[in-house]
């Protein structure tokens, strides 16, 4: 067994967050009319991807009736096949869809994680629950020996991500970035980040984030991953 499956072994069983267990161990009871027939898998989500990768993305958290499902970082709702296709397409992920666990997706080069790994009600999760989370953040990442670029989905990934540099006592530029699409950060003795509107339906139904927009992130993104 690897740190990485060790470490999300030990993931997958936490209890921290009374609300977050209670919200998605209802959910799951309850389910949907559509996924009346799923057994929902209702416990933290580790991420996902290449454990090689040298792109991080860095989302919020599952979704109800998408992660909190299917148990796969953006599997299964309409977020994650915005995000994939992007990822398809940038040739980061060898299919544009995430179905299910098992449904043959690989990334090559990217990773997926979140700050929060739990379905949060509201999609909401509380700055407590954020703080509790963290340390799977960072044990995570630790693993992640290549990370060059984190790609931000989000302000309150991007927040999550500078507070991780900061707790590994990397410097973070004075004053502290500002989220925004596009948005670029020189971490001191650390990786790129990026900024990118969440792939949230409220901003791809809307068009405040478009294929078009993703895949010029992702270029750049590709671009800073092979920097020397």
């Amino acid at each position: 067994m690897t740190r990485l499956e060790a470490l999300h072994r030990e993931l997958v069983e936490c209890r921290a967050c009374p609300r977050l267990v209670s919200w998605r161990e209802e959910v799951a009871r309850t389910k949907v009319k559509r996924f009346r027939d799923w057994t929902y898998w209702a416990r933290p989500l580790p991420g996902f991807g290449d454990p090689r990768a040298a792109l991080l993305v860095m989302g919020l958290a599952p979704a109800a009736h998408g992660g909190n499902r299917t148990g796969r970082m953006f599997t299964g709702d309409r977020s994650g096949d915005f995000l994939y296709a992007a990822l398809n397409r940038a040739g980061l992920a060898n299919q544009p869809t995430s179905i299910r666990q098992g449904d043959g997706l690989r990334l090559s080069g990217a990773f997926i994680t979140a700050p929060c790994r739990c379905a949060p009600p509201e999609n909401k999760p509380l700055p407590d629950e954020l703080t509790r989370c963290s340390s799977w953040l960072d044990r995570e990442v630790s693993v992640l020996r290549n990370v060059r670029v984190v790609l931000a989905l989000g302000s309150i990934g991007w927040g999550a991500a500078l507070a991780h540099f900061v707790r590994r006592g990397l410097r973070v530029p004075r004053p502290r970035p500002r989220f925004g699409h596009g948005a670029e950060a020189e971490i001191s003795g650390g990786p790129v980040l990026l900024g990118c509107y969440h792939v949230s339906q409220q901003n791809t139904n809307t068009g405040k984030l478009t294929p078009e927009m993703i895949d010029r992130v992702l270029a750049r993104a590709k671009a800073l991953m092979v920097r020397t």
